[in-house]
């Protein structure tokens, strides 16, 4: 871990608890499927950290293979989603709403719009890939009908 800010987190009982250092990768929200079922929720958010960076500190999640190369975790407590996390990737994407602070977060992009629930949308100007950002343009700026 380095030398700089810690930020924490933890589920909503509190059994599972974890911190990250430095500044984070991205934030962003998705509009996946995948992350609607984990959350129960029409969009999730995340700040996603470098691995290297992050620890758990208390607890330790219950693992889930949600789909191929996929992770998400979850206290076996409480159920609080946590992250997810990738085998392509040493990234660690972490629910926002996990942290202790979630209002010092600000998201910079939505993804996977293509799956986004006709009857929900967020009033926010940012730009909205089809699927991933990585090397693609959005197919839009801000809510749809704009």
């Amino acid at each position: 871990m380095t030398d700089e800010k810690t930020v924490t987190g933890r589920c909503l009982c509190g059994d599972i608890r974890y911190e990250y250092r430095g500044a984070p990768v991205k934030i962003l929200h998705c509009h996946c499927e995948s992350c609607r079922r984990h959350t129960s929720c029409p969009i999730a958010t995340f700040v996603c950290v470098a691995g290297e960076n992050f620890r758990y500190t208390g607890g330790t999640p219950v693992s889930y293979a949600s789909s191929p190369g996929v992770t998400r975790t979850h206290c076996g407590r409480c159920g609080s989603p946590i992250s997810y996390a990738s085998n392509r990737s040493s990234q660690v994407d972490l629910y926002i709403g996990t942290l202790d602070d979630p209002a010092a977060i600000v998201p910079a992009f939505h993804v996977h719009v293509a799956e986004q629930l006709p009857w929900f949308e967020t009033t926010d100007a940012l730009p909205r890939y089809e699927r991933e950002k990585k090397n693609n343009a959005p197919v839009r700026q801000g809510p749809r009908g704009t």
